[in-house]
């Protein structure tokens, strides 16, 4: 049985990483799915089959996060194109290494713009057009163990994932009346492109996977598993708490 049959769920960054399993897990329990990117269109274009595959249905829609004329863009088109919309899933993030002496006014713009004034604002018009016509729905932000773990080095990342865990909390409670649920899912060490870096580095994976309990990276599966399960309505009583994937890391992590 497909959990989310009939549900129209909004992912923003799935071209590649979590937000494409994210997407195509989605559809595979039913879900139509907009398949949020920005930049080269081959991603969202593989997502999109991946998810036609398993016999779901997915439309492409390119929408800058922090854009506040693309977000409600991206939500007005996606009503517009399904009739209505249940869940939004706020995956699109970036970080950027520097010193905290370091950090340039640039950089700080531009990780909090996407990582946390993104979230904002499209949930915001996600949040209108339910109003507008009394329907719940799901929120689910993909932050980061770093909403509560420090991150020497990548302070702006942090600053982002700390304040996207209280918009969780402080959005649970103002958006509960309206049946809106709202959720945080705090992923660890995760194999994807953006720790290519990492993953090409032998020394420095295995000094991690030391830290790690469990002994292994993460897999955008398991991050999009647990989405599918605070969408569903098995998790109808569910709202106002960050779900760590970490295999273990947070209990067991040290800088040296």
């Amino acid at each position: 049985m497909q959990r989310l049959a009939g549900k129209v769920a909004i992912v923003t960054g799935a071209g590649s990483g979590i937000g494409k399993s994210i997407a195509e897990r989605l559809g595979c329990e039913g879900a139509k799915v907009v398949v949020d990117y920005i930049g080269d269109p081959k991603g969202a274009e593989d997502t999109q089959r991946a998810i036609e595959k398993a016999g779901g249905e997915g439309e492409i829609f390119q929408a800058d996060v922090t854009s506040s004329a693309d977000v409600r863009k991206l939500v007005e088109e996606t009503w517009n194109h399904f009739g209505t919309a249940d869940i939004l899933v706020n995956n699109a993030g970036m970080e950027h290494k520097a010193a905290f002496w370091d950090t340039t006014e640039a950089d700080y713009d531009k990780v909090l713009d996407v990582n946390l004034r993104g979230p904002y604002f499209l949930t915001q018009a996600f949040v209108q057009w339910l109003r507008a016509v009394n329907k719940p729905g799901r929120i689910i932000n993909i932050s980061s163990v770093h909403e509560d773990m420090a991150f020497p080095g990548f302070s702006t990342y942090c600053c982002s994932k700390g304040g996207l865990r209280m918009l969780m909390r402080d959005l649970a409670v103002e958006l509960g009346p309206l049946g809106i649920t709202v959720n945080n899912i705090a992923p660890g060490a995760i194999a994807t492109p953006i720790n290519t870096a990492l993953l090409n580095d032998k020394e420095k994976l295995n000094a991690l996977l030391k830290k790690i309990p469990l002994g292994r990276l993460g897999t955008p599966e398991d991050v999009a598993g647990m989405v599918v399960f605070l969408a569903s309505d098995e998790a109808a009583y569910v709202t106002g708490s960050t779900f760590v994937i970490d295999g273990g890391l947070m209990r067991n992590y040290h800088e040296q």
